[in-house]
């Protein structure tokens, strides 16, 4: 068997809109976009009319370029050899310096679809090429803002929510908790902007300890890795992190020097199902569990997650977003079954989906670019929000570390 052809679907991702729902197909004029979020998905054919699909993140638009680039070192490569095309590829981009998240989305919607057409061509689906199952259903949570939220969420029979956001995140965590008690679990991502300095992310994390949260996300600038030490002696709180780097490589330090206690590699940029499943190995060799960051992701990562985490010890749980956006159900089929908090591990050949071809390019991007967050979400201190601070220290000190 032999590629012989990769083509990509970029598409713009419908904004979140909880106060709207719709069973139809959505046209651009009953869901207008006012984020900025892109899926990037490509098939990679070969002259046998097996297909794989896989999907791309880490900045889509700029990805859809590199596959381009990527593709005629691929034409004629028999797609089983999923080792050796990811070596290859690797090779090929070093000279452009060393592998981000771009190269790495690139990579990984490539080595997804290999591993699709590999199951396909084998009649078994990727958790069998992965060592076999260890689970049935994947435990998954969803994120909560407000109490009315995750109330929501507790009914449906969610039992984890993640919170987000560095405004006022004490008072955030303790609403939460006396809204869902003590039989939910919580998390709070404090993903900037602007990102906390290592001290203020010390004195957070230690405020918010009595609430026994299920982790803090990302409390400092992913860059600064040497940070997490000052957080992990700081307090005694489970820390995740991950989810910006690709690779092995990127997450080596994480995990070797044990700075976590949950990776989240993206399994749309972290290199591949390739990468991921050894990235799960590192981890499990520290005792540290693996919850896939799925937040900006579309349908068919979710489907490679859920294929890996069903074959890994060390799985944890699986970020996912169900309610986002109406359309998320209409690009991919068949759409995953979520029922008491899990989704059921996929059985068919391959990853199991394929994307709606015809629906994907009805959302042509517009964009992928923004500011994160506006001046009125209060993550700024008072006055500095046009000065867009990658990192800042916290003002008004004694009210924002206290419930």
């Amino acid at each position: 068997m032999k590629i012989t052809g990769i083509r990509t679907f970029l598409m713009q991702a419908g904004a979140p809109d909880v106060g709207k729902r719709q069973t139809a197909p959505l046209s651009k004029a009953e869901q207008p976009f006012a984020g900025t979020r892109n899926w990037l998905f490509l098939k990679i054919e070969t002259d046998e009319g097996i297909t794989g699909v896989g999907e791309c993140s880490g900045w889509p638009r700029v990805v859809e370029t590199a596959i381009k680039d990527l593709t005629p070192l691929l034409i004629g490569e028999d797609p089983v050899h999923t080792e050796k095309i990811w070596q290859k590829m690797a090779v090929a981009m070093m000279g452009h310096g060393m592998l981000g998240t771009v190269g790495g989305g690139a990579m990984t919607g490539i080595d997804m679809a290999l591993w699709d057409i590999k199951g396909k061509s084998l009649g078994v689906p990727v958790w069998m090429l992965l060592g076999g199952k260890l689970r049935d259903r994947i435990p998954i949570y969803s994120h909560a803002n407000t109490a009315e939220l995750a109330l929501k969420l507790k009914d449906r029979g969610i039992k984890t929510i993640k919170c987000g956001g560095v405004a006022d995140p004490v008072r955030k965590v303790a609403m939460l908790r006396e809204a869902v008690g003590d039989d939910m679990d919580i998390a709070i991502d404090l993903h900037g902007p602007p990102w906390l300095t290592p001290a203020d992310a010390c004195r957070l994390v230690r405020a918010l300890e009595p609430y026994e949260l299920f982790w803090v996300e990302d409390p400092i600038a992913p860059e600064n890795v040497d940070g997490y030490r000052r957080i992990r002696d700081a307090a005694h709180i489970p820390l995740a992190a991950g989810e910006r780097m690709a690779t092995i490589f990127g997450e080596r330090q994480l995990i070797e020097e044990e700075l976590v206690d949950i990776i989240q590699p993206d399994t749309g940029r972290a290199g591949g199902i390739t990468q991921m499943k050894k990235i799960a190995a590192m981890a499990e060799a520290h005792h540290i569990q693996m919850a896939p960051h799925s937040g900006s992701l579309g349908p068919v990562a979710e489907y490679a997650a859920l294929h890996l985490l069903a074959s890994i010890p060390n799985a944890l749980m699986l970020e996912r977003l169900d309610d986002d956006w109406e359309g998320r159900k209409h690009t991919i089929v068949p759409h995953p079954i979520q029922q008491d908090g899990s989704i059921a591990v996929p059985d068919a050949p391959g990853l199991g989906c394929d994307i709606d071809e015809e629906f994907v390019a009805r959302f042509p991007s517009e964009g992928n670019l923004a500011i994160p967050v506006t001046e009125s979400s209060g993550s700024y201190n008072p006055g500095t929000y046009g000065e867009h601070l990658y990192v800042q220290t916290r003002l008004s000190r004694r009210s924002y570390f206290n419930p």
